[in-house]
């Protein structure tokens, strides 16, 4: 029996693998519920407060939303709408937000933040995104390929790009927890750290998964059951890093090639925001300053069959939801 009330979603490396995979069942029938309009307030009464460093769609719908459905309320605090390490400690925050709401969602910059809040807080705790971790994305993740495969055990998902930015990370955590085939695609100088690649490798010894590293698109996708990327640079990097990243990562791009060097049904997810066409500010100036119109990704690839990135959006929703609801019932 699988119970983690009380407990903080900070990484998956905290979590075991029939964990992951409990809550992404979890989310599977609040999904069903939410299609079929049936009531799920099962925690009507509860408060959550959602501190956002770093603006957001998806994570700050999703929270939201979330909440709402599950019956409860959720405070939003923006980037100008807390004092935490500014005029206030982070340990001053969490006994001050444990005090008035029953969870706290943080999304921001350093994983050290968030796992302060966590150690000083008396509710639950859960990361929207750090620099070093992305585990509600990741959850959305499984779920989707779950959906299109009906397992996930010995599947092969290949991420091309900056494999060792946060959606990388935690990409490859949770391939090494649920037993999959993990390849990190990408020149060698954006490689994913040796630490964690040497404790992932380590808990595939148990599962059964296996992480690779590969600067050979074509090779690394070969027969591959997932395509993912993200886009080349983060959130808050400057805008001097463009042109350099540009041209380390351009080989790493999902086009059509790509996947037809895959197999006949790889699916293509994305974590979005995507520059997949010129449709967006900064769509635009990389085509003025760089002649491209797509990045990380072709639009022809992002609007095929084979892309489920909408699927994927909209599962933050429901494995969000199994987060909160597993973590905040009272039995």
């Amino acid at each position: 029996m699988v119970d983690l009330r009380g407990r903080d979603f900070l990484k998956l490396l905290d979590y075991s693998p029939e964990e992951i995979k409990y809550l992404i069942r979890r989310a599977e029938t609040l999904k069903k519920q939410k299609h079929n309009n049936e009531s799920h307030r099962y925690l009507k009464g509860k408060q959550i407060a959602m501190i956002f460093e770093k603006d957001s769609t998806r994570t700050r719908c999703a929270f939201e939303a979330g909440a709402h459905d599950l019956g409860m309320e959720a405070t939003y605090l923006g980037p100008t709408g807390s004092q935490m390490g500014k005029k206030e400690t982070i340990e001053d925050t969490a006994r001050v937000l444990s005090r008035m709401y029953d969870g706290i969602e943080y999304r921001g910059f350093g994983q050290d933040v968030v796992e302060e809040l966590a150690k000083y807080s008396d509710i639950p705790v859960w990361n929207g995104l750090t620099n070093e971790f992305h585990p509600t994305q990741m959850l959305a993740d499984m779920m989707t390929v779950y959906e299109n495969f009906g397992k996930l055990s010995g599947l092969k998902l290949v991420f091309c790009g900056d494999t060792r930015n946060n959606v990388g990370n935690s990409l490859m955590v949770v391939c090494a927890k649920l037993g999959m085939h993990f390849v990190a695609c990408a020149p060698r100088e954006v490689w994913p750290d040796e630490n964690l690649v040497l404790e992932c490798r380590r808990i595939c010894e148990e599962t059964g998964g296996s992480i690779d590293m590969d600067e050979d698109i074509m090779k690394a996708t070969k027969d591959a059951d997932v395509l993912y990327t993200d886009v080349w640079v983060s959130m808050g990097e400057a805008q001097e890093l463009w042109e350099k990243r540009i041209n380390l990562l351009k080989p790493y791009q999902i086009n059509m090639d790509v996947v037809k060097n895959a197999k006949p049904d790889v699916i293509f997810l994305h974590c979005l925001p995507s520059f997949h066409n010129t449709g967006t500010t900064i769509g635009k100036e990389i085509y003025e300053k760089f002649g491209l119109k797509e990045m990380e990704v072709t639009d022809e690839v992002f609007e095929s069959s084979h892309s489920k990135v909408f699927d994927e959006a909209e599962n933050r929703l429901h494995t969000i939801k199994a987060v909160m609801l597993e973590t905040l019932k009272d039995e």
